[in-house]
C-alpha cells in the first residue's frame, strides 16, 4: 500500500484517538456517535491546511509561535471544526484549552504508536530515512 495512504490513515486514527479522549474526559465536549468520523475528517483536513499557513505566518511575524505550532494548529482546528460540524460541541473556553492539550497529546501518542504497531512498514520506512 502506498505510503501516502498509510500516513493518511495513521494521521486520521491518531486524531480520532485524541478527539475521543477529549470527549471521554471533558464534560461538555461532545461528539455525536456518527459525528466522530465527520469531526475527525474535518479536523484533520483543517489541521493539514492550517499547518503550513500558521508556519509561514510564524516564521515571518511571530517566530515564538513555532515552538507551539502543533498546539496552535490543534487549538484553531478545534474552533474551526466546531463552526463547521453541527454534531460537535466544545463546551466553553476552559474545555477548549483542556481539549487542545488532550487532543494534541492523544494524537501525538497515537501518532507514534499507530505506525509502529498497525502499519509497521510505514514505521520501518521512516526509520530508514
Amino acid at each position: 500500500m502506498p505510503n501516502f495512504v498509510l500516513s493518511t490513515a495513521a494521521h486520521l486514527i491518531a486524531n480520532a484517538v485524541g478527539l475521543l479522549l477529549a470527549s471521554l474526559l471533558l464534560p461538555g465536549f461532545a461528539i455525536g456517535v456518527l459525528g466522530l468520523i465527520i469531526v475527525t475528517l474535518v479536523f484533520t483536513v483543517v489541521s493539514v491546511v492550517l499547518l503550513p499557513i500558521i508556519r509561514k505566518i510564524s516564521e515571518k511575524k511571530i517566530p515564538e509561535l513555532l515552538g507551539g505550532l502543533s498546539l496552535s494548529v490543534t487549538f484553531a482546528g478545534l474552533i474551526i471544526t466546531e463552526l463547521l460540524v453541527s454534531d460537535f460541541t466544545i463546551g466553553g473556553i476552559a474545555n477548549l484549552l483542556a481539549a487542545t492539550l488532550i487532543v494534541w497529546l492523544g494524537a501525538l501518542i497515537a501518532g507514534i504508536l499507530v505506525p509502529k504497531y498497525l502499519f509497521p512498514s510505514l514505521a520501518n520506512k521512516k526509520a530508514k530515512t
